[in-house]
């Protein structure tokens, strides 16, 4: 059995690594624009940056890691326990000059009046300044009363300093920004006028995740060029410099001396192109730490299906590339008799919909995998968007009887006909809407197929649950 990656937990005080959170007060304020545009502008100058991502999120991540030249890592309050939260924070900030890390909606925004995981929580429990992004849009001097507002709601928030966005003018500047400094003391950090450019397409769910777009890294140099023109980067840099020392929280701690000899690994395919990329990089590490060899795979370019010992098919847009993915039916069709024959297979939101009979789209039907007896319809409105919790009802592969998970789903996709019974539904949805009539995780053989992604920290039991029955099946394939 491989090494697993465990959290253990510590009561050290961990010395502080130079951060901001990027907030705002609402979503589409600019919080992925000015978190890209500092990241990339730092790193110009030679800094090391590690990003982060606050809220269930796959794209802007994407889009923070370009900038940085390195992976970006979640902080979600909901879906990970604060202790393992520190535990990652301070390991994924070793030897780095500075951490961006970028908040999700409002600054004080979360699932409930308590607050308990909003972006504000996260930068109180790291210890670090706020910087609030604006939308300076139509407002002059009542944008002080906001700001004020912001300050005054939890003393225990530090606002170190505000960016204001679609600033019209000179003139709108100017009070815009003597209005917030005199009245509140906070400092403006920068001014970004309207830009008459879009670099950043958007699709329903954001932005346009970057694999998609052929224009990324120019997308990236025009963002880091208007943030070194209308930010002050020198204060920024001082600003994060202000971080308080944090709790360490968890630290990841293997439960093996050592992974076992290359020999004696399983594989774990991951199909991972434009139709495929919602992939947390926790989860992958969380398999290659349980034991796991891990593979890439596209059922894009891809003529033949990859000898493996267990599949992680992740989120994406299947939808975006079905014609694709109907045209290659030897992928298809090796996929299917392997997944009859029992190779564990675990997939979420599109591995689900890929793993389906057919995806039906307003320009045509287009056959899928035909692993689960499901056909799958969009809808012009989300079908499911939000925090999951989900109870497991029924036995399956992956999770024990009774469990509790924690996850998200974001789907513009519905059930159009479901031809399994009861029986294959092992989830039962607490909150969240699932995959039909209130329940979620269909199991067939060894397939489990969920609307629900989960984040391997906040979900340990996963990834060493897919190993687990990885070696099985390795071990049952190399059986004479």
């Amino acid at each position: 059995m491989g090494k697993v990656l465990n959290l253990a937990p510590t009561n050290q005080r961990v010395r502080a690594t130079p951060g901001v959170v990027i907030a705002a007060l609402r979503g589409g304020s600019g919080k992925t624009i000015f978190s890209v545009g500092i990241i990339a502008a730092l790193r110009s100058l030679g800094s090391a940056i590690a990003p982060f991502k606050k809220g269930p999120d796959y794209i802007d991540a994407g889009w923070l890691a370009l900038a940085a030249g390195r992976p970006c890592y979640n902080l979600d309050t909901f879906l990970i326990h604060r202790d393992a939260i520190l535990g990652s924070y301070h390991a994924r900030t070793r030897n780095i000059d500075i951490s961006i890390i970028e908040g999700n909606r409002g600054l004080y925004d979360c699932i409930d009046t308590k607050g308990e995981t909003s972006t504000a929580e996260l930068a109180k429990l790291l210890g670090l300044p706020v910087i609030l992004c604006v939308d300076a849009t139509k407002t002059t001097r009542t944008m002080a009363a906001v700001v004020g507002g912001i300050v005054a709601f939890d003393p225990g928030v530090r606002i170190g300093g505000v960016v204001l966005n679609r600033v019209a003018g000179k003139r709108h500047q100017r009070i815009l920004t003597r209005s917030i400094e005199e009245y509140t003391g906070i400092p403006v950090l920068g001014t970004v006028p309207k830009l008459k450019e879009q670099r950043f397409p958007e699709r329903h769910m954001g932005l346009v995740p970057t694999p998609e777009h052929r224009w990324a890294q120019p997308a990236i140099d025009a963002i880091r060029l208007v943030a070194e023109k209308h930010l002050d980067l020198e204060r920024i840099q001082r600003l994060a410099a202000t971080a308080a020392p944090a709790e360490s929280g968890m630290v990841l701690k293997s439960d093996a001396d050592e992974i076992a000899l290359n020999s004696t690994r399983p594989t774990i395919g991951i199909l991972k192109d434009a139709a495929f990329q919602f992939y947390y990089p926790e989860n992958l590490e969380a398999l290659e730490a349980a034991g796991a060899r891990l593979v890439f795979a596209s059922p894009l370019t891809d003529r033949h299906f990859p000898s493996i010992d267990a599949l992680y098919i992740g989120g994406g847009f299947p939808e975006t590339n079905a014609r694709e993915l109907e045209a290659n039916a030897t992928f298809r069709n090796e996929l299917k008799a392997l997944a009859d024959n029992g190779l564990p297979v675990y997939a979420e939101c599109g591995g689900l919909m890929y793993l389906g009979e057919r995806l039906v789209l307003d320009d045509g039907k287009f056959d899928m995998c035909g692993v689960l007896p499901a056909v799958f319809g969009f809808s012009k409105r989300p079908q499911g968007h939000g925090y999951t919790i989900v109870r497991v009802k029924k036995d399956n592969p992956f999770y024990s009887k009774g469990a509790t998970l924690l996850g998200h789903e974001f789907h513009y996709s519905r059930v159009k006909e479901w031809k399994g019974n009861e029986e294959n539904l092992a989830f039962s949805m607490e909150r969240g809407t699932g995959f039909l009539n209130g329940k979620d995780g269909v199991c067939l053989n060894n397939v489990l197929a969920t609307y629900t992604h989960i984040h391997a920290l906040g979900t340990p039991a996963w990834a060493k649950a897919l190993v687990d029955i990885a070696l099985i099946y390795k071990a049952r394939q190399n059986m004479p």
